[in-house]
């Protein structure tokens, strides 16, 4: 299947990110959202991202259109990207509307973060309706979780695959529907763990993460958590590790942390992070964020 043209339905942080990585990869990109500022966050996005893929802001915007509603969004869309609320009933709303004006061939995907997409298509025919979840921002980060539904044709999650690989992403289909699918559970695993350690006073939020960015991150950003064990074990690789070490690690279990999050805990945790970030912008933190991304990423290119 050949992707000219893309439809973005919702143009928060991920939508605006998504629109971008299109527009950078020659697609035709139609973009609609009710927001009333719509136009204004489009056109501050592509100046801000552009660096970002190697481009220019004027020849990402040469492809960007304003849509005025969803379905002038997907008129002649091949492929749609959702990125609308984490909510079951306006998801099927939404897809029941682009099943009925979206071109029959189109893809119908979505950036749902923790729905999987039988839960809102139950109606619907579902055959060309599947998650395609991304990292934020999607423009830089490069997995894409692929996340067929109960009724997911075979041939649309191939499709899928086939998209964001042209967009230069890292597409891991998954094979059984999960909440929060893997990424995110891997995710809040780790950020319950780090909650509860700041709950108790062990460390504090900037501790935390200097913690896990000076080796952790460092470790998994190259090698992953199986891998990592696996050379961890020495020559004796993942089996040495499971039959020695692995046995303190699986009594630790059982030790860790569940942080209450009352109120009071949840507002001083707040408190904290603003004390420890809250001297910087949100745009100084993200140029910042997105730079040491960009510079590990050309690191893992290089091999």
């Amino acid at each position: 299947m050949t992707f000219r043209t893309a439809a973005v339905i919702g143009a928060g942080t991920i939508g605006l990110s998504w629109t971008a990585l299109f527009a950078r990869h020659g697609l035709t990109v139609r973009v609609t959202d009710p927001r009333p500022d719509l136009a204004d966050a489009v056109d501050e996005a592509l100046k801000t991202f552009a660096p970002h893929l190697g481009t220019t802001a004027g020849e990402l915007a040469g492809r960007v259109h304003i849509a005025a509603d969803v379905s002038e969004a997907v008129r002649d869309a091949d492929v749609v990207q959702e990125n609308g609320p984490e909510n079951v009933e306006f998801k099927k709303d939404l897809f029941k509307q682009l099943v009925e004006q979206a071109p029959e061939h189109a893809l119908l995907l979505s950036s749902s973060s923790a729905i999987p997409s039988t839960a809102f298509t139950g109606e619907i025919d579902g055959s060309r309706v599947l998650i395609g979840h991304p990292f934020n921002p999607p423009h830089l980060i490069p997995l894409v979780e692929v996340v067929p539904g109960e009724r997911t044709a075979e041939e649309s999650v191939q499709s899928a695959v086939d998209f964001y690989t042209s967009l230069g992403r890292t597409p891991v289909v998954e094979r059984k529907e999960m909440p929060g699918f893997v990424g995110n559970r891997l995710q809040n695993a780790l950020n319950r763990e780090a909650i509860y350690l700041v709950e108790q006073g062990v460390v504090t939020p900037a501790e935390l993460d200097t913690i896990l960015t000076s080796s952790l991150g460092i470790r998994w950003a190259t090698v992953g958590p199986f891998l990592g064990s696996h050379l961890g074990g020495g020559p004796g690789g993942y089996r040495h590790m499971a039959e020695h070490i692995g046995k303190s690690m699986k009594r630790m279990w059982a030790g860790l942390g569940n942080p209450s999050q009352s109120p009071e805990e949840q507002e001083r945790l707040i408190e904290a992070v603003e004390k420890a970030y809250g001297s910087a912008t949100y745009s100084e933190l993200a140029e910042t964020r997105d730079r040491k991304q960009l510079a590990v990423l050309a690191a893992l290119e290089e091999d």
